[in-house]
């Protein structure tokens, strides 16, 4: 490219600062790298958090930079020893810039143009839209991280005809944006799947193959649960929500096989940040909340015999899991139906502006569906 485009980012300038738009870098490809002009961009509860507590998690970010994992749109332009995808191929990719390896706005999604690591990023179905395809990235490497890296639930990978293994996997949370996306990986590993979900999600987890669904709520939960494993052999568990790590140690205790829980969420809930009247004292309690709750967590773990540890869902752009997903499955699966794209998106903005109001409404609270900024304006 001889003129770079121009490109237009919403920056966060500060610790707990509000997005600014503003003109920034055309960040260009360095080896096994892509730029993606962005069509649309899924917001996550990280990014809220991150911008509300930006000390407690991701402390190293240098600022200004541009937040955002959940990316989709075409290519525009190729890094040295890419092979996989050509200019103008539709893709949604897993932008890592808030990573502490990485640290950098250029590989921020709330942007016009950001550079994805190959390995990171998928074709796109031609009938599928970018606004569909925008809420996979994060969600699909979550999982993927949980269930398939060797020092998490180290499962056998996902294929188009993956024999039985015999054991079951335990998915707290299905209804979730990334447990719906574990729960298919799972399945299309060989894994039989029990699941937790709101009875109005019940359908919903099954069609994605759960083969039985227990409502989180139900006082009974637990022992329902242990009793369904009975007889069974587990592969482990993996934790949505901020009830259910506890909740999967004292299953996992009781159950045969695999003792791990691999976890996505903490047990604290960061909802009360999304007040910024509540300022740092605040942040100082759930901070110290967080501390204790787990201490607790990893003394439980200890005296039930199950390991566990937390998922950091963009590591696998260091191992095998990314290719193995994002290359070797998702494409065939994606284009032939046997992988859904879920949850449905809401479209909730319509350019690089909007990404602050997206964020503020996401962590007011988000049921079943991924918020989604289409970016078919420019400021």
């Amino acid at each position: 490219m001889s003129v770079p485009p121009t490109n237009i980012a919403a920056r966060i300038p500060s610790k707990h600062g509000q997005l600014v738009v503003e003109a920034a870098p055309y960040p260009h490809p360095g080896p096994g790298q892509i730029v993606v002009r962005n069509h649309a961009v899924a917001i996550n509860p990280l990014d809220w958090i991150i911008q509300a507590e930006g000390n407690l998690l991701y402390g190293w970010l240098k600022y200004a930079t541009v937040l955002g994992t959940d990316v989709s749109g075409d290519v525009v332009e190729l890094g040295e020893g890419v092979t996989r995808f050509n200019v103008g191929d539709r893709v949604f990719a897993l932008a890592v810039g808030t990573d502490k390896d990485t640290n950098t706005g250029a590989e921020g999604a709330f942007q016009q143009y950001t550079v994805v690591r190959e390995r990171l990023t998928s074709p796109i179905p031609d009938a599928m839209s970018f606004e569909e395809a925008s809420v996979l990235p994060m969600a699909v490497s979550t999982a993927a991280a949980g269930l398939f890296q060797s020092d998490y639930l180290g499962l056998q990978l996902p294929s188009a005809a993956a024999r039985s293994t015999g054991e079951t996997l335990l998915v707290w949370g299905g209804s979730t944006s990334v447990g719906s996306n574990a729960i298919q990986l799972a399945v299309a590993a060989g894994y039989e799947v029990i699941t937790t979900a709101s009875p109005k999600n019940f359908d919903h987890v099954s069609s994605l193959g759960a083969s039985q669904v227990f409502d989180y709520n139900s006082p009974t939960v637990i022992p329902d649960i242990i009793a369904a494993l009975a007889g069974r052999t587990v592969a482990g568990a993996i934790s949505f929500g901020t009830t259910g790590s506890p909740a999967c140690v004292k299953i996992m205790a009781k159950a045969r096989g695999k003792k791990f829980v691999a976890i996505a969420t903490p047990p604290v809930d960061f909802a009360s940040l999304a007040d910024p009247s509540r300022g740092r004292l605040e942040r100082a309690r759930v901070t110290v909340r967080l501390i204790a709750a787990n201490i607790a967590l990893q003394f439980s773990a200890r005296t039930h015999g199950v390991g566990l540890k937390y998922i950091f869902g963009t590591n696998i752009k260091n191992n095998h899991v990314s290719t193995a997903i994002f290359s070797g499955y998702l494409p065939d699966a994606l284009e032939d139906g046997r992988y859904a794209a879920t949850p449905k998106p809401t479209i909730v903005g319509h350019s690089v502006g909007d990404f602050q109001n997206a964020m503020d409404l996401q962590r007011a609270g988000v049921s079943a569906t991924k918020l989604v900024v289409s970016l078919d304006q420019v400021g």
